[in-house]
Order: C-alpha cells, then sequence, then structure tokens
C-alpha cells in the first residue's frame, strides 16, 4: 500500500477538496474560520497550503459565519455545504446555536471546532473546560445534542472513518444535518502515513428513496376516496427537487396545496393551485381549504406547530405524511409514505390515472389575492408609519419575480409567510430556529448560493443589533444584497405577542424597558460604517426608489425604514391566521390575563392529540 506522509490537519483538508457531487463540484464549496488558539498552527497551516483547492474565507464571529454556511447550503438546495472551523473555548461554543439552528432545519454544515489536547500534558490548556468527575468532557460537548453526528478526533488515523461519516450525514436526504468533527489541537499537527487511496476523489450521490408499494398504494386509495383533500408542501419538497413534480400533480389531480415557511415558493404565487400560507401565519383562502379538507397530505414537512395551528387546524381529517424520513412520516399518527417526495408524487400519478378530485373553489384564492394586493398597497396618508404590509407591498412591486425574500425572526417571517407573493424559489425564511442575527449573515450566505437572483434580506432592529458584523465581510468580498431594515424601535413582535397574551408591555420595545436613556441608534450611520451603502427611506415611494438603485451595486445596501410597532401582519385580514398554544398563567390579577386564560381553555380544548 501506497502512503503519504501528512498531519492529521493537512489530510482533513485534502481529503475534503476532493469530495464531489455528480455534477463535478466540490460537495465543501469552502471553509469559514477564525483562527486562534487550537486551530491557528494545525488547520490554519494545512487551509492555507491547500489554496484554492479548499478556499478559506475569514468572517467576524463564529456563530454568523455558520448562518451564512447554512443559508449557503439552503440555497442550493441541500446539494453542496461550507464547512466552519474554529478555536476551542469560545470560539467554538459560539457556533452552538448555529449547529442547533442547521439541526432543527434538517441542513447540511460541517463544525470543526478546535478542542483541547488529547495527550493531556498541558492539562489544563487555555480556555478549557474541567468537569471535576469526568477527564473527556471538553467544551464541545454541547454540539452533541445539536449535532446529526459528532466526533473527537484524538489520534489522527480516526478521520479515515470519522470524515466519511460526516460526509454520509451531511448528505442524507433523511438524516441531513450538522456534523461536527471536534479536533484535539496537538493531533490537528501529528503526522501519519495515510493511505494515497484515501485521496481518492469520490462522488456523493443524495439518493431517492423509493416507496413502499403497500404504502403506497393506501395513499393512493385514500386520495381516491377523499372528497376535498388539500397538500401540505414543506421544504422537502424543495429539497427534492420536486417543484415541477408537485405543480403537475396538483393541477392534473385538482388538489389545492398550501405552503409551509420552508416549503414556500416550490410553487409560485400565481400558480392556480396555490391556496397561501398554512397555519398561524397563514392566509385565509388556505387556512380554509385545511380546516375542511377530510384529507390532509403533508409533503415534505415535519408538522411544526405554526402549520398545524398548534393542532387545531386539520380538524378530524386523516392525516397522510410524505417524507424520507420515518420518524416525520410517523407524527400526529399519519398514514407513512416514505420516499423521497418527486418519486412519491410520480408513482401516486402512475395510480390515480386521471382521477380528479372535487373541485377546488377558486374563489376564496381570488379573494384572498384580492385582499393581499389591499392590505400591501401604498399608504395614502405619507405623514404616518408605514406597517410591515406596507413595507412588503413596496419591496414587492419594486422587485422582478426572480427576487428571493428571506428573513428570519420577529414579526417578518410571518408577515412575508403570509404576503409575499414570490415566483418559484422567490422565499428563503429560516424559521424553523427562528434565530435573531441569522438575517444579514444568512443574505450574505444566500448571495453566495445564488448569484443570479436578487436577494432582499427583510431584518428588524432588534434582530439586526444581535449579528450585523458580517455585512463588513460582504464588503470586502463584494458580495451584493439589499437589507430592509425596519426600525420600529424594539422587539415589536414578542411586544405584541406579550400583550396578545393577557400581558402588560414590559422589557420589549425601549420605551418599556428600565432604562434611563431612549436610544437613538444611527442604523444608516452604522452601515455606512463597515462599507455598505447605507440611506435613509423616508417614504414608501422612497423605498422603492432606492430598491430600484441598489441593483446596479458589487457591495450590500441597507435600506433604514422607520415604521409603527402597533399593527400586525393580519389586521385588516380578520379572517387569516390560526390560534398559536403560547402557554398562559393560569393565576393573575388582571382582567385582561383572566381573559386571556378563558381564550387559552377554549382553544386547547379542540386540539387534537390524537392525530
Amino acid at each position: 500500500m501506497t502512503t503519504i506522509r501528512l498531519t492529521a490537519a493537512q489530510a482533513m483538508v485534502r481529503w475534503l477538496s476532493v469530495q464531489m457531487t455528480d455534477e463535478g463540484e466540490r460537495f465543501i464549496e469552502g471553509v469559514w474560520a477564525i483562527f486562534g488558539h487550537g486551530n491557528v498552527a494545525g488547520l490554519g497551516e494545512a487551509l492555507h497550503g491547500i489554496g484554492d483547492a479548499l478556499p478559506t474565507w475569514r468572517g467576524q464571529n463564529e456563530q454568523s459565519m455558520a448562518h451564512a454556511a447554512i443559508a449557503y447550503a439552503k440555497g442550493k438546495s441541500r446539494r453542496r455545504a461550507q464547512a466552519v472551523c474554529s478555536s476551542i473555548g469560545p470560539g467554538a461554543t459560539n457556533m452552538v446555536t448555529a449547529a442547533a439552528l442547521a439541526h432543527v432545519n434538517r441542513l447540511p454544515l460541517l463544525l470543526i471546532p478546535g478542542d483541547v489536547f488529547a495527550n493531556r500534558r498541558p492539562d489544563p490548556v487555555l480556555q478549557q473546560v474541567e468537569d471535576f468527575d469526568d477527564g473527556t468532557v471538553s467544551a464541545n460537548d454541547c454540539f452533541r445534542p445539536v449535532s446529526r453526528y459528532f466526533d473527537r478526533i484524538t489520534r489522527p488515523e480516526q478521520l479515515l472513518t470519522a470524515l466519511p461519516r460526516a460526509m454520509r450525514v451531511m448528505t442524507d436526504p433523511a438524516n441531513c444535518g450538522p456534523a461536527t468533527l471536534a479536533f484535539c489541537q496537538d493531533v490537528q499537527a501529528e503526522a501519519h502515513d495515510w493511505p494515497e487511496a484515501f485521496f481518492e476523489p469520490r462522488i456523493w450521490r443524495i439518493r431517492r428513496p423509493e416507496p413502499d408499494m403497500t404504502e403506497l398504494a393506501e395513499v393512493a386509495q385514500l386520495i381516491r376516496a377523499a372528497t376535498s383533500p388539500v397538500i401540505v408542501a414543506g421544504g422537502g419538497v424543495i429539497y427534492a427537487g420536486a417543484e415541477t413534480a408537485l405543480a403537475e400533480f396538483a393541477s392534473r389531480h385538482n388538489i389545492p396545496v398550501i405552503e409551509t415557511q420552508a416549503g414556500k415558493s416550490a410553487l409560485a404565487q400565481d400558480h392556480a393551485m396555490n391556496f397561501g400560507a398554512s397555519g398561524v401565519d397563514g392566509s385565509a383562502a388556505a387556512n380554509g381549504a385545511a380546516a375542511g379538507a377530510d384529507l390532509v397530505i403533508g409533503m415534505g414537512t415535519r408538522l411544526q406547530d405554526f402549520t398545524t395551528g398548534s393542532r387545531t387546524l386539520f380538524g378530524d381529517a386523516r392525516l397522510v405524511a410524505i417524507n424520507v424520513q420515518p420518524y416525520d412520516a410517523a407524527k400526529h399518527g399519519a398514514t407513512a409514505l416514505v420516499a423521497d417526495a418527486k418519486v412519491a408524487l410520480e408513482r401516486l400519478t402512475a395510480l390515480l390515472g386521471d382521477h380528479r378530485a372535487n373541485a377546488a373553489d377558486p374563489s376564496a384564492r381570488t379573494a384572498w389575492l384580492a385582499a393581499v394586493d389591499a392590505h400591501c398597497a401604498a399608504p395614502s396618508d405619507t405623514n404616518e408609519l408605514p406597517n410591515d404590509a406596507q413595507v412588503i407591498g413596496a419591496v414587492q412591486r419594486a422587485t422582478g419575480r426572480d427576487a428571493i425574500a428571506m428573513c428570519a425572526a420577529g414579526t417578518m417571517p410571518g408577515a412575508l409567510k403570509l404576503l409575499w407573493q414570490p415566483g418559484q424559489g422567490g422565499y428563503h425564511m429560516e424559521y424553523g430556529y427562528s434565530c435573531m442575527g441569522y438575517e444579514v449573515a444568512g443574505a450574505m450566505g444566500l448571495a453566495l448560493a445564488r448569484p443570479d437572483r436578487e436577494v432582499i434580506c427583510f431584518v428588524g432592529d432588534g434582530s439586526y443589533m444581535m449579528a450585523n458584523s458580517e455585512l463588513a465581510t460582504a464588503v470586502m468580498r463584494r458580495v451584493p444584497f439589499t437589507v430592509i431594515l425596519t426600525d420600529n424601535r424594539g422587539y415589536g413582535c414578542i411586544n405584541r405577542l406579550q400583550q396578545g397574551t393577557g400581558g402588560a408591555p414590559f422589557n420589549n420595545m425601549y420605551v418599556d424597558s428600565r432604562i434611563e436613556t431612549q436610544p437613538q441608534i444611527d442604523f444608516v450611520a452604522h452601515a455606512a460604517s463597515m462599507g455598505a451603502h447605507a440611506v435613509k427611506a423616508e417614504t414608501i415611494a422612497d423605498l422603492e426608489t432606492q430598491i430600484a438603485q441598489a441593483r446596479g451595486r458589487d457591495i450590500p445596501t441597507v435600506i433604514v425604514i422607520d415604521t409603527t410597532a402597533a399593527p400586525g401582519p393580519g389586521d385588516g385580514l380578520d379572517d387569516a391566521g390560526h390560534w398559536w398554544d403560547v402557554a398562559v398563567p393560569e393565576v393573575g390579577e388582571t382582567e385582561e390575563l383572566q381573559q386571556a386564560y378563558a381564550d387559552y381553555l377554549r382553544h386547547t380544548a379542540r386540539q387534537n392529540l390524537v392525530n
């Protein structure tokens, strides 16, 4: 056997550089890195040595670098991914939140945190977390519950098995998620004689599991027997590349499609069978179709509580779950069809033939879209601060069908799911973890994945304040996207939730917080200081103008606009949305709290905990 002598870090990066997709691209496009104690000497040297064969990019914060990598993987529909490496200690634990985000959203991410010395000679080393009762523990054990695959590399030759296992997880459609290889810093620098065959290029194909024939026949029979079925399209439709198959299936069999946050834009909004968003932040047309359905067909969705209205939306309907992951297919007592979404649709169509369900009522969809247009129209009184819907309307009017709206937390995710009318693939939402601070870094990652599309990042002032530093990275790398920064002077979304559950306004808006001075933050100056083109839009019309002007730049544009904190996205659309289970205190002195608890009991009595 022919061998080559390399350090463990050199072997890792060389191996990663030749792991290919079936389209001839590296699966791991490159590595985000902040060097420090625990990775600069080992991985740093290796990454420098391999150069453009596995490029390294410098970021500003380990968590936000990982957010960019996650958004890149989502933008590539899980066909490619990026790695993120850090020092030990705080550099490593900064990435735990991002690992959880990737885990919840089922997205591929390779995390390589530095770790303590395997030989324990300098024990305890700088930044080492000591467990008085377990000598094997390090800070990186925090990654265990939020990683699909976790390994600690304490000997160089462990990479021979650990690296393929990590790749298997990231390319597995059912088990996809973050892989963490905690890399002891002394081991990174240790040499080993590696088999040259280990570094032969390898192609990783993402499989398409075929359905079990018995399950397939049962589901086909349920669809034939249903009088008013509805499809709930989740992110699995997009990751399977099943958008066209879904459009053809829904049209051929006359079954309305309603959307989750992850599944929105699998069908373009103008598709006749797209009835809009499902659940808590859903449309009147979609929720009406769901409430009246006798068969709900979940497709590539994990049936999160927003989708199901905390298990009150679907009533007594029979539930079918088509999912590549058996865990998701068996949720809520569903009849499971474990398969790739595209394959399942093709096989079901072959069994259903020309079968068509009862005519879906197009008037509900037409009325809903008319209400959206009215709600998103420019305000007649330009002296009043606009609401989120009016901002969304302005952006929609100023962008083309190829624009991608992206967001993560606050009021905007619900408003966008409700009101944004995308073309196919024109929506990117991190709502599995709803992580504040994802937006700016995520916009950069998405723009890197989809340079052919205009990327519009919606972010509130609260989320922007949590993590904005990768704006400087995007400027340095010349990655253009447009940030719409809505400033309502606090956490407006949670303020409304607080009051909606009987609480008093407290500690969310600056005005309701225990502070001596109300902040007057100049977001334009802040963004400009990092090199972005930053402007203040004084009106909705001005916002539309500034969006058009941003299109020709090769750096990010940040457009700040003051908005009102008072209205929610559904104001004026009283028949939209659905209940969400947020626990209300059982005992309280105020009339508002007592009424909120009475409403809570009324809604929980409707929860279907059987299916």
